[in-house]
């Protein structure tokens, strides 16, 4: 073999060596694949003990010959002992029920399936004057399933035992016997005047009982979410499954499309979230590489239905515990962000970026100042809404002041545009010349409008998320988070509705009001540009004839003020004194920019004429 076939080689061999090396598979596509095959080896397991099932003789009691006569107990039992193994005694019972409660919520808990069974809310009521109820009996689905003795075991089928409950009603055990000392237990805790509840479960005895190429226990958690709003278009849009990975990050299912995504990583709490509520599943330390899923309902008394399920790793131990926690609560930002520094306030959509810095900084703290003075809702908006109009003012005054100049300019522009009609470039040149001289920046009318964005933006996103304002009353609208309505339509009219909503009629109004004002103080524009303004407000009028009442009442009022405003600034802007002093600008020579002087002093060395000005 000569020199370059040893080097051919070589190179192959690396090559081979560094491409397995780039290609091997992560921990978590490891543990994945672990858990995939885990889990084909349980369905092996089920299918081989079904037809081990199915194999069995039955005979029945009234057989002819009595001396194959078997008591139908004995034949049940047998049944079962071969369906749930050690497991058998727990295959039949009656249902109990037991009682978590304290100031805030009370909880029932199932002895079939060990599982929370309903929590209601004691200080919220739902649209229908209920108490919200986030879990029911036949809605929500929490199941372990584990395979042990050639079979799966779902403790969702199975019956628990209540070992122990405190007389406060603050703590409950449940416990699924598999004989020998051998069990799995639920024990729950409800902490005091609050939404979160201790959730632990033991695993006591059954390394032995369970498959030894079961590396995990997998855990289910199903909830279809209980209609709370009147509005349950509104109610589905703000509904979702969220999840915060181990790193801190928080993120969610879309809210407009049903989906279902393999969390490739580590997850520190998953969220089923409905517009004001919501229930959390917290872990001690984090849950492996969950499936989350979401889909829309088509019952109306629903939201959505949403799923979580993960695998627990299962470490063969005596006793094998995991700790966890469920909140089940409001969607109130203070609440939340007292729970560990968790993020779950970020389960509230005030907006991404600076939209969210201008909620979090100065609108929430404005809006819980406000409350703290314990006032109607309305006066509360009315009094925000005043504030906000007093930090922008400048940047109003300041745009104000620019449409005046430029309406001053008109006619000048007018001239240009008949003079130089045939020739767009040079008319171009010769209104920027005549900015220049008047000393007239055309962007200052549009400059202002754009940093007031983030403001509107900011209360678009606060007042449909705020739970304060759900089921307040203001004048007609019984509810500021949802839609007031003066008059139910016998139809419904497309993009719009089957009701009549009067904040959003005169917040239109007033739109449509405030936009020819302005149109009035600009300069010259497009007729299609103009058309477009007014039919802006027209086509938000359906949408914003479903959406929260307290932000329809917001704009209007904003409106109002902004009326207000422009009356006040007529009466300290002339538009005469602001045309002299366009024409003495125009008088004064126009200060050179640094380039051109730079340009004009490089000519002059070069002994060649500095351009001429225009």
């Amino acid at each position: 073999m000569d020199k370059n076939s040893i080097i051919g080689l070589s190179i192959i061999g690396l090559l081979i060596v560094g491409y397995s090396i780039f290609t091997q598979p992560s921990k978590e596509e490891l543990a994945a694949a672990r858990h995939k095959q885990d889990s084909i080896a349980a369905l092996q397991v089920q299918e081989k003990a079904m037809d081990t099932i199915q194999q069995t003789a039955v005979v029945p009691v009234n057989a002819t010959d009595s001396s194959l006569s078997i008591p139908n107990d004995s034949i049940l039992a047998h049944n079962e002992k071969q369906q749930f193994g050690d497991f058998y005694e727990a295959a039949n019972g009656t249902e109990q029920l037991l009682t978590l409660e304290n100031t805030k919520i009370k909880g029932e808990i199932s002895s079939k399936g060990g599982r929370i069974r309903a929590i209601e809310l004691k200080d919220y009521k739902s649209w229908q004057g209920n108490p919200v109820r986030l879990f029911s009996s036949d809605s929500s689905v929490f199941n372990l399933t584990l395979s042990a003795q050639n079979r799966i075991i779902n403790t969702e089928a199975l019956f628990f035992q209540a070992s122990g409950s405190d007389g406060n009603k603050k703590s409950v055990t449940m416990r699924l016997p598999a004989g020998d000392k051998r069990y799995i237990e639920y024990v729950y805790t409800l902490e005091d005047d609050s939404y979160l509840v201790d959730y632990k479960i033991n695993v006591v005895g059954l390394q032995d009982l369970i498959s030894q190429n079961a590396g995990y226990i997998n855990l289910d958690w199903k909830d279809q979410l209980i209609r709370e709003e009147q509005s349950l278009s509104s109610e589905r849009e703000a509904s979702t499954v969220y999840y915060r990975f181990a790193e801190e990050d928080v993120d969610f299912i879309s809210y407009t499309t049903d989906e279902k995504q393999s969390l490739k990583t580590k997850v520190k709490w998953i969220s089923f979230k409905q517009h004001f509520f919501n229930v959390t599943l917290i872990a001690e330390n984090s849950f492996d590489s969950p499936v989350v899923e979401t889909f829309t309902e088509k019952d109306k008394d629903y939201v959505k239905s949403m799923s979580a399920s993960f695998a627990l790793p299962y470490e063969r131990k005596q006793i094998q515990s995991y700790n966890m926690r469920f909140y089940a609560g409001p969607n109130h930002c203070q609440t939340l962000k007292k729970i560990d520094d968790l993020n779950l306030e970020k389960l509230i959509p005030l907006g991404w970026g600076i939209f969210g810095w201008v909620n979090k900084y100065l609108v929430i703290p404005t809006f819980n100042f406000l409350n703290s003075f314990d006032i109607n809702y309305g006066i509360i908006i009315l009094l925000l809404t005043v504030l906000v109009r007093i930090i922008l003012l400048p940047l109003t005054y300041g745009s104000f002041k620019s449409q005046a100049k430029m309406k001053v300019l008109q006619p000048e522009m007018a001239e240009i545009n008949e003079k130089f009609k045939d020739d767009a470039m040079k008319k171009q040149q010769e209104v920027m010349g005549l900015y220049k001289k008047a000393g007239v920046n055309p962007l200052g009318g549009c400059i202002p409008g754009l940093l007031q964005l983030p403001i509107l933006i900011a209360m678009f996103r606060f007042f449909p998320a705020s739970i304060e304002l759900r089921q307040e009353p203001f004048l007609w609208a019984h509810d500021l988070s949802t839609y007031d309505s003066i008059l139910n339509l016998p139809f419904t009219i497309p993009f719009y509705g089957a009701h009549v909503s009067l904040f959003t009629l005169l917040m239109t109004v007033s739109t449509l009001i405030y936009t020819r004002m302005n149109m009035q103080m600009s300069s010259a524009m497009n007729p299609q540009m103009k058309w477009m303004m007014y039919l802006m407000p027209i086509l938000f009028l359906g949408f914003f004839n479903n959406y929260s009442a307290g932000l329809s009442y917001y704009y209007f009022l904003s409106n109002i003020f902004g009326f207000g405003q422009q009356y006040l600034f007529k009466a300290f802007v002339n538009e005469d004194a602001i045309h002299r002093q366009i024409q003495e600008n125009k008088k004064k020579p126009v200060k050179k920019s640094g380039f051109q002087a730079r340009l004009e002093q490089m000519a002059k060395d070069r002994g060649m004429q500095p351009p001429k000005k225009r």
